[in-house]
């Protein structure tokens, strides 16, 4: 067994056949994952290997396992690639998409130099073999065979295997070499510029840990041991090895630099965290975010520690031990930041709130900009920083009300620091609102006012946000009406202590039983109410559930229940305003004044508006059967029909209470139904059609967008 650091220019230059075995599991990369860092890897070192020629920044990209095969004499040398498949697959399909983009700009040697990695000469090939040098024995082949072959330019949509992932990694990777290659069009030598930078990262700077196995060396046991169960290395336990390595080569006493300089060897730093559907501990979340707020990029959690050894050794200008030290006090302050924000009677100042109203809305994505902002010498004032945090967080807050998409919201984190990383404090507060306010796509934009209370009037907070979330917004109504909002703020007392108060509804869940309404388009109207913001408030303590659900009127009901959490200034009113009852309409109206509390609380520039450009209309999510028959578009005596395919014979119809009515049994959504059909999870929505082939999804498109045209036909 040889093992050897390895460029792809060394992999990938002989004439040879890399074979993935039958029994290796499909290609699994993917965009978020894997393409997109390993992109953002591949143009950063080019990017710095144009800003400075002839440095010998790498990249490594970690180790592959291959076996050499026994071959009849004067054939191709060829290898089994017993791990790393997916490594290796992958740096085939960027060469193979960067030559495509450079064919078609006409930089032949450099397309030339990229096919001699992926495709092997003519003179070696035998009658019908394929000249791909990595060849897949799985159910991959085609889809690679396929995207490897194609002459550029290649049109993707064409392709048989166009959803294989391995075809729109390809498409991923060739996007993303032509918008670099050409983004600057003012300068005509850019491309072929950026392009020979590109051929050298990839060719030179990538690095590979090659473990050669021969033909008689046991590969199940070489797999086993390098796969092994156990507690794989953190993005901290990466960056720590890699910090007192450098301290030891500058002479530093490693050993008071761990005590002293080395904060994160504390149960606080080794508390696993969930960002998205990874868990991280808090100490390489930090790093990651710490890492953002000085380069002002977008880093993924995988990339943290390639990430922070470029800026070390390329980037920082500093000694290690003085960078370790800028790094301990900051996670020093970020740790009193989360300390504070979690004693629920302390008054916490703007930027302990942002953490605690952060956690509550399960995100980290501004902590980069908190880092940022106060970081050792930072030149801006507690007002800039108050201001500037503010309006972010009224970014973030107000997207996340309209439940708009959040994959982009990293990205603009990152390009507002960057953007931003050496304007002075008299400057920072406006640029930064500017700079929000040019936000026009929808994965970006700073929603306004009008977008918030339409959008807030009729939805379901209830059953659409989590309780964090939920407890979070109806914490900022209390606190605005003790004063904590608005332009010139008039407190009256403590906000309310976060302790995690219950959250009751006003309206029961369970109504039917003492609130009774004379007919189906009350019963919807009433439906509808239930899980509106205006419905919803906070209690001290629980009530029980005779109670909760119970009338509003008498000694035991809820109104006179409230008085006992009169502390809290939204249930004096809900008293002040009821005592004829609870009514949708007061619902209507409460939901109107807290969503003013809330626009106070997180407001936007005089005058702004929130354009959006590209906006695609929704398919009314919350609309239930019971909607469409009250508004006439679905009539009762309609007979509904499953999908064709195998349940095609199935059959129910629409009962006058908007239920459906299948094999004698009655189902309230049409999800349920379907359920029974198919004994699994079903979107009923799409699983039923009507004798006019339309489905029940867009009877609800057309209610939500207003374009109704009639009934349908009882069968």
């Amino acid at each position: 067994m040889d093992t050897h650091v390895r460029t792809p220019m060394a992999i990938f230059t002989q004439p040879q056949q890399l074979v993935v075995p039958l029994f290796q599991r499909p290609y699994v990369w993917d965009e978020e994952n894997q393409w997109a860092p390993l992109w953002q890897d591949i143009r950063r070192l080019a990017e710095f290997q144009l800003a400075h020629p002839g440095t010998p920044a790498t990249h490594f990209l970690g180790a592959v396992v291959i076996q050499a095969s026994e071959i009849p004499y004067g054939a191709m040398q060829a290898w089994s690639i017993i791990d790393g498949q997916q490594r290796l697959t992958t740096l085939q399909v960027v060469f193979d998409a960067a030559a495509a983009a450079f064919d078609v700009l006409g930089f032949d040697q450099l397309t030339g130099q990229l096919e001699a990695l992926t495709h092997n000469p003519g003179v070696f090939l035998a009658d019908g073999d394929v000249a791909l040098k990595l060849r897949h024995t799985n159910r991959d082949r085609a889809a690679f065979d396929e995207v490897m072959l194609a002459d550029p330019p290649i049109t993707y949509d064409g392709l048989q295997h166009h959803a294989s992932l391995l075809v729109k990694g390809h498409r991923f990777f060739a996007d993303q070499v032509r918008t670099w290659l050409t983004e600057d069009e003012d300068s005509p030598q850019v491309p072929e510029l950026r392009a020979r930078a590109l051929t050298n990262v990839l060719t030179q700077s990538l690095q590979v840990v090659v473990i050669d196995l021969r033909a008689d060396e046991n590969s199940q046991e070489i797999f086993e041991t390098l796969n092994a169960r156990g507690t794989p290395l953190t993005a901290a336990d990466l960056i720590k090895n890699f910090v007192f390595q450098r301290l030891a080569a500058e002479k530093v006493d490693t050993h008071q630099a761990y005590r002293e300089l080395w904060p994160f060897e504390t149960k606080f730093w080794e508390k696993e965290l969930s960002v998205g559907r990874t868990l991280v501990s808090r100490s390489s979340l930090f790093l990651n975010q710490w890492l953002i707020s000085r380069v002002g990029e977008e880093i993924g959690p995988k990339s943290t520690f390639a990430r922070f050894k470029h800026h070390v050794e390329h980037e920082a200008g500093r000694t290690m031990r003085d960078l370790l030290g800028e790094i301990k006090a900051q996670a020093d302050t970020y740790e009193g930041w989360t300390t504070a924000s979690e004693e629920p009677q302390r008054d916490l100042n703007v930027v302990e709130m942002n953490v605690y109203r952060s956690r509550a809305a399960d995100t980290e994505v501004l902590k980069p900009i908190l880092l940022w902002l106060t970081g050792p010498g930072s030149p801006y004032s507690a007002d800039t920083v108050d201001r500037v945090v503010g309006m972010v967080e009224s970014w973030l807050v107000r997207r996340l009300l309209l439940r708009l998409p959040s994959g982009d919201h990293g990205r603009v984190v990152a390009d507002l620091i960057r953007a931003h990383l050496n304007v002075p404090d008299t400057d920072l507060a406006l640029r930064v609102e500017e700079y929000l306010r040019r936000q026009h796509a929808e994965s970006t934009y700073w929603p306004g006012d009008e977008e918030i209370r339409a959008g807030l009037a009729g939805e379901s907070v209830y059953r659409r946000f989590k309780r964090g979330r939920l407890r979070m917004l109806l914490e900022a109504v209390e606190d605005a009406l003790r004063g904590y909002a608005g332009p010139t703020p008039s407190r009256t007392g403590m906000r309310v202590p976060r302790l995690g108060f219950p959250i009751e509804h006003l309206l029961p869940q369970k109504w039917q039983s003492h609130w009774p309404v004379p007919d189906l388009a009350g019963e919807v109207d009433r439906d509808a109410h239930v899980h509106r913001l205006g419905n919803l408030t906070l209690i001290t303590s629980s009530l029980n559930s005779t109670v909760s659900n119970g009338p509003w009127d008498g000694e035991k009901g809820k109104r006179a229940q409230l008085e006992k959490h009169d502390v809290l200034l939204m249930n004096r009113r809900i008293r002040d305003v009821s005592a004829d009852g609870w009514t949708e309409k007061l619902i209507d109206d409460r939901t109107a004044t807290m969503v003013e509390a809330l626009l106070a609380t997180w407001p936007v520039p005089e005058g702004h508006v929130g354009a959006v450009t590209g906006r695609v209309a929704g398919e009314g999510g919350d609309t239930t059967l019971k909607d469409l028959v009250v508004a006439g578009i679905l009539i009762p005596g309609t007979l509904l029909r499953a999908r064709a395919g195998a349940w095609g014979h199935a059959e129910c119809t629409v009962m006058a209470n908007g239920d459906l009515q299948l094999d004698g049994k009655t189902y309230s959504s049409p999800s349920g139904a379907g359920r029974q059909i198919r004994k699994g999870a079903t979107n009923g929505w799409v699983f039923w059609e009507l004798p006019d082939g339309r489905r029940l999804k867009d009877l609800r498109a057309e209610l939500a967008s207003g374009t109704a045209g009639g009934g349908s036909t009882p069968v």
